[in-house]
């Protein structure tokens, strides 16, 4: 039954792609916004603790409510609420990840760039990154573009598919609304500093495993032997403890050469250099690349898991 529900969840993203309106996470986006607003007055960790549990609670509460409703049908009523289980839970892990989205908006930036349209370029990357895109050369482009590709993998993707894993609806939900969360608030300046830092630390301790694992799974499907080198040594250089070794192994996974200084909300941050030093520059090609790792990484957990559930049902 897993696997028939992380296929359906994989097939509806890929046939219908991420919903054009009434998308459950805008309407957590207003309801995070209304949190942030009321209780950020006095930038304490404290609020930001309160905010994330006024906002997220409820709902991973009412998930687990269904999933213990769901099994209780199909105990009572095997056939129909076997049905029921998979197509509820199929819709709603559907609608928590983003692996088409992500493909979209890789596309939108590499077509461009590859025509050599630079301006349509950083408006397309602006929408996907919070670093200024405006002044960007095609490198930096390019680079931007799949930094994001590789890290989104990890979070639009295979962290979703993790927590449902572990944690069936509530554990999807409850990992879901803590990455909008995260993306949020999570920001070091002077409004979120402190009311994001609650955020932005229980995203780290949720993405722990599933980073490990997409960075292990891009090894696996791309150059290992430089994904694991560039994992090494300098995964743990970068900002964010997840992010770093995703993107290092990613770089290394692709031979593309990523990272470097970027500016953040009109402030320059020193990055560290990531993938080869002699891999090749990042460019539309890079980006393409970055999208072809991640789904074959797909692949790759997908398959997994036939073989798994195949010996489980043999033992």
């Amino acid at each position: 039954m897993l696997m028939t529900i992380l296929v359906l969840a994989i097939a509806l993203d890929w046939v219908f792609k991420e919903p054009r309106c009434w998308h459950p996470l805008v309407g957590f986006g207003a309801i995070a916004m209304l949190c942030e607003r009321k209780l950020n007055a006095r930038i304490s960790k404290l609020m930001g603790v309160v905010a994330w549990l006024i906002a997220v609670l409820p709902l991973v509460f009412l998930a687990l409510y269904l999933q213990r409703v769901l099994e209780s049908v199909m105990l009572a009523v095997p056939t129909v609420g076997t049905v029921m289980y998979v197509v509820v839970s199929g819709l709603i892990l559907y609608l928590a990840i983003g692996w088409q989205s992500l493909i979209s908006h890789a596309l939108a930036i590499s077509e461009p760039l590859a025509r050599g349209d630079l301006d349509a370029a950083r408006q397309a990357v602006g929408m996907i990154v919070s670093r200024d895109t405006s002044e960007l050369e095609t490198e930096q482009v390019a680079a931007a573009a799949t930094e994001s590709v590789l890290e989104n993998g990890a979070d639009a993707v295979f962290g979703a598919l993790f927590w449902f894993v572990i944690w069936g609806l509530p554990g999807v939900v409850l990992y879901r609304l803590s990455n909008t969360l995260d993306a949020m608030w999570g920001y070091k300046n002077a409004r979120f500093l402190h009311f994001g830092w609650a955020a932005a630390r229980i995203d780290d301790v949720l993405n722990l495993i599933p980073a490990r694992l997409t960075a292990i799974s891009y090894a696996l499907v791309g150059n290992g032997r430089l994904a694991l080198l560039a994992w090494k040594h300098q995964g743990a250089s970068w900002k964010s403890p997840n992010a770093g070794p995703v993107m290092a192994a990613g770089a290394g996974a692709i031979n593309v050469r990523l990272g470097g200084g970027a500016m953040y909300h009109g402030q320059y941050q020193a990055r560290p250099a990531l993938g080869p030093i002699n891999g090749e520059k990042a460019s539309a090609e890079s980006i393409l690349s970055s999208v072809r790792l991640v789904n074959k990484s797909l692949m790759l957990w997908v398959s997994l898991s036939i073989v798994v559930v195949s010996v489980e049902a043999w033992l």
